[in-house]
């Protein structure tokens, strides 16, 4: 699984054969600029699912739900979970959070809307946790994701994110569990794998988790490309003949002589 954004990121990812394509709430950051995910509103959420659902033909679409979408009320949830799928054109939706959101998850999967579970370290909590921290690195906190994980089988998730997670702990959890668990930053223990867009393509330097691998350094590209451009029309060498609409030589002549008959 990766992250998309947009249309034309949509199509990338589908010609690789992608299995999976979240339209996640990290596009606060990656692509609003934001410093957290939390600003992050269900309206730009399903602007952006609705771009990427356009030019993705193979993978699986999952909608993140953003921070205080589905986390008051159960109703709520439910509603803004159809959202995704009626005006967004995702195939489900995710939220974050364990135990504690198994009522939600119960409801929205009764409603006929899947859900994809995420644990860990879940973004919309960054302040709960004082910061980007790894989770489940003692055995009581392990065992709380284990126990998260479990449950949230149970109220009928399909897949659960482990993020952040120390490696023995996410091969566990994939044992004990007959759902599929995606791992980011969580070893090669997990059934799959998902990481942000702009990470893997090294766009986006202002964060780097220690867990991404950058597949390409294609800020550095663009930063060329676009230093070139300025050049060749700072020097008049854009646009060229080939680059420029032409008239037929008699419009041309036409042209000019109405031009003068106009002065």
């Amino acid at each position: 699984m990766l992250t998309a954004y947009d249309y034309t990121g949509a199509q990338f990812v589908d010609a690789a054969a992608i299995d999976a394509i979240l339209v996640g709430d990290s596009l606060g950051m990656v692509v609003m600029g934001l410093e957290t995910t939390l600003p992050v509103t269900m309206d730009e959420m399903l602007h952006h699912c609705r771009a990427v659902a356009r030019g993705a033909k193979y993978a699986h679409l999952v909608g993140d739900m953003p921070f205080m979408s589905y986390q008051a009320e159960v109703a709520e949830a439910v509603r803004n979970a159809g959202r995704f799928l009626r005006e967004g054109g995702m195939d489900s939706v995710k939220l974050e959070g364990g135990r504690e959101v198994t009522a939600t998850v119960r409801a929205i999967v009764t409603a006929g809307i899947p859900v994809m579970g995420h644990i860990g370290l879940t973004p919309q909590s960054i302040h709960k946790f004082g910061g980007p921290r790894a989770q489940g690195r003692t055995a009581a906190a392990a065992l709380r994701l284990v126990e998260d994980a479990e449950a949230l089988e149970a109220a009928g998730c399909y897949a659960i994110v482990l993020e952040a997670v120390p490696a023995p702990v996410a091969a566990t959890i994939t044992r004990r569990i007959d759902i599929p668990t995606i791992g980011i930053g969580a070893g090669a223990g997990c059934d799959g794998q998902v990481l942000v867009y702009h990470d893997v393509l090294g766009l986006f330097d202002r964060i780097h988790p220690p867990f991404v691998k950058e597949y390409a350094h294609l800020s550095e590209a663009i930063v060329t490309a676009f230093s070139a451009y300025r050049d060749e029309v700072v020097n008049g060498q854009f646009p060229a003949d080939e680059h420029s609409y032409a008239m037929k030589d008699d419009e041309l002549a036409a042209f000019h002589q109405r031009l003068t008959q106009i002065i």
